[in-house]
């Protein structure tokens, strides 16, 4: 299994993401009969290896997905073996969750004692988020409910789908977000006062306040000093949505500026696994405050209580601040990456990541009929194939070509709309891709287009 692991790693520019066949979809069926180890390995060497997303892939840039490194496979293998569960009690894994929460404070500019936990991904990130920032305004929130109170929370059109999510999950609503517009993409600081203005005076609460560091469509940020200033002078909880884009702090000029201002947030949320390339699952929730992170979830039931030493004793629990008990071991992969990388490989990394998206922007410019959607801010190209046709045209040509070129193993792009029209986009979070991938790319499809 070892060598089959890192034959996959090596190989990885000739095993793209395929389809799943009929015969191993039934390959799937669980019989539960039992198999030697070998049989085993051989199964998963057919029929799991070779069907992937397709992320590990140099020419993949479909959506915000990270790739993965070698570095996990390390990591992989010792977390198996120890199965450590983080939610608490005196071990080697919460010390090192804690020294990754604090190098990654420090890394966001964000103040000393910040606190964090671990989670699945910056979905799971903005509920913790959303719910400290809820308790702030409501202390008795967890135990008599939110009531009649009409919270209202604001953010710039176009914010990630995990805000809405959070919303409602926390019971606040969709409906009470305010969606504030966008100039040059980014909130309108004067429209976001005065819808402040207008809830308060309706006899809402206004409480959060969410800033965008890497949108969802552009890749663009915020201007978050401004939003900064905002919310201390409305008194409001700032979080931001830093899913990808928090890790241009890492970067070198002039992307570290994008992120100018992160470290005043009150929370933030990101992901190791998308633009630090850790493997699949591994977020972070940053809380500024401490005392309101736990406030917001410690619930410490006798068969959990702490002692003054043995196996029950250490600090932090890691359950206190957030919604599992039961936690793996995320911390060992982040710190092995760190430790085997180092920093500068890493911010060179996510550096390089946005040179290749201005230069698949120009490749796009050099292109008769094609356009960009919106300049490159930073690691996000969104385009249309052919803009001289109409829209609808344009819609239906550019996702059949990323449709072509997935089957055909090219090259991944997305799709997402923008100016009423069907484009094709590239994230690029892939330490892995070159410059020949992105020429590659926007040849391949120039060459589908000219035949649309």
């Amino acid at each position: 299994m070892l060598e089959a692991s890192i034959d996959q790693l090596e190989q990885v520019a000739e095993r793209p993401w395929q389809d799943v066949s009929a015969a191993v979809k039934d390959g799937y069926g669980v019989q539960a009969k039992g198999q030697s180890a070998a049989e085993m390995v051989s199964r998963i060497t057919d029929d799991v290896l070779p069907y992937h997303g397709g992320n590990i892939h140099p020419r993949f840039w479909g959506w915000v997905q990270g790739t993965g490194l070698a570095s996990d496979l390390i990591a992989g293998m010792a977390g198996a073996v120890i199965n450590a569960n983080t939610g608490g009690r005196d071990h080697g894994a919460n010390y090192m969750e804690r020294a990754v929460i604090d190098w990654t404070g420090a890394k966001m500019g964000m103040p000393e004692g910040t606190s964090g936990v671990l989670v699945t991904g910056t979905s799971q990130a903005t509920v913790i988020a959303f719910q400290a920032a809820r308790v702030r305004v409501m202390p008795e929130v967890r135990k008599t409910g939110q009531g009649s109170a009409l919270l209202t929370a604001y953010a710039g059109e176009g914010i990630h789908n995990a805000t809405r999510k959070a919303l409602e999950l926390l019971g606040i609503g969709w409906d009470n977000l305010r969606l504030v517009p966008l100039i040059d993409g980014q909130m309108d600081l004067a429209a976001l006062r005065a819808q402040i203005a207008q809830d308060r005076a309706a006899g809402a609460l206004p409480f959060l306040l969410v800033g965008m560091a890497g949108s969802v469509d552009l890749g663009a940020y915020d201007d978050l000093n401004g939003l900064a200033d905002v919310a201390a002078d409305e008194d409001l909880w700032l979080h931001v949505d830093g899913a990808f884009g928090a890790w241009t702090r890492i970067a070198e000029a002039p992307w570290r500026g994008l992120s100018d201002g992160i470290g005043r947030a009150d929370s933030l949320a990101l992901d190791f696994h998308k633009w630090m390339y850790i493997g699949y699952d591994c977020g972070l929730v940053l809380i500024a405050d401490e005392a309101a992170h736990r406030a917001a979830f410690a619930a410490r039931p006798s068969y959990l209580e702490a002692a003054e030493r043995g196996l029950a004793g250490g600090d932090p629990w890691f359950c206190d601040y957030g919604i599992d008990l039961s936690r793996g071991n995320r911390a060992l992969k982040v710190w092995t990456a760190l430790e085997m990388y180092g920093e500068a490989a890493l911010g060179a990394a996510i550096t390089d990541n946005c040179r290749l998206a201005a230069l698949m922007a120009q490749e796009v410019e050099s292109r008769a009929n094609m356009r960009l959607a919106a300049p490159v801010v930073s690691n996000v190209c969104v385009f249309t194939a052919r803009a001289d046709l109409s829209q609808e045209a344009q819609s239906i040509l550019n996702s059949e070509i990323v449709q072509t070129l997935q089957e055909r193993g090219e090259v991944v792009f997305s799709t997402t709309r923008a100016q009423g029209v069907v484009m094709l986009r590239a994230a690029i979070t892939n330490h892995r891709s070159r410059d020949q991938d992105i020429r590659a790319a926007v040849a391949a499809v120039a060459a589908l287009a000219a035949l649309g």
